[in-house]
């Protein structure tokens, strides 16, 4: 068994500027961003990290540097990395809702097989990696507690998937800015879910 803390990123210009989907676009976090991130740093003190894994971009590798409290030991890993929105990024989704109503219903009915802004990816897509780094963290990990930092896309359908949940459902997981989810991946027992916003 591993016990992961799942992080969702700080904040950033995006995300303060009507929560914008930033998807692929590297922006930093924002002065409240890093605030949020040396919080969870503070209310991640007790816990000793083997591994510290995050996706390649800025706003996602500068939480876990500060969270973990040593950037050296932080990893990054493409697979962690938010999922492509395609025509979507940059737009808030009021702005690709109005100029594109099919494309956004589609996503939202079944994600699994339409692709995020047309020329995203789809949730099948971005589950077959995810579900490759999971694996092969209990592959070579076993025992180890893991801080993870990724993106409120790829986290919430990792967990809507582990959950058995509908994927259209996924948007019903609210995870905050360089908040703490809790879990633990096991071969035998797989999924549990401790905490989610601490």
């Amino acid at each position: 068994m591993i016990t992961i803390c799942l992080l969702r990123h700080g904040e950033t210009a995006y995300n303060a500027d009507g929560n914008k989907y930033c998807g692929r676009t590297d922006i930093p976090l924002t002065e409240k961003g890093m605030a949020q991130a040396n919080r969870m740093k503070a209310l991640l003190k007790d816990y000793s990290f083997d591994q510290v894994f995050s996706s390649p971009l800025i706003r996602a590798r500068t939480t876990a540097e500060i969270a973990a409290g040593n950037k050296d030991l932080v990893q990054t890993d493409d697979r962690l990395i938010e999922v492509d929105f395609g025509q979507w990024e940059g737009k808030s989704s009021e702005e690709f809702r109005t100029e594109d109503p099919d494309s956004w219903n589609n996503w939202l009915s079944d994600p699994a097989a339409f692709r995020a802004g047309n020329t995203g990816e789809n949730a099948s897509q971005v589950l077959e990696r995810l579900n490759g780094f999971y694996q092969e963290l209990m592959d070579k990990y076993d025992g180890q507690t893991i801080l993870v930092v990724g993106h409120n896309g790829v986290n919430r359908l990792f967990m809507a998937s582990q959950l058995e949940m509908p994927l259209r459902n996924y948007r019903k997981i609210v995870q905050e800015n360089s908040a703490l989810t809790l879990i633990t991946l096991d071969k035998h027992s797989g999924f549990n879910l401790l905490k989610l916003n601490a």
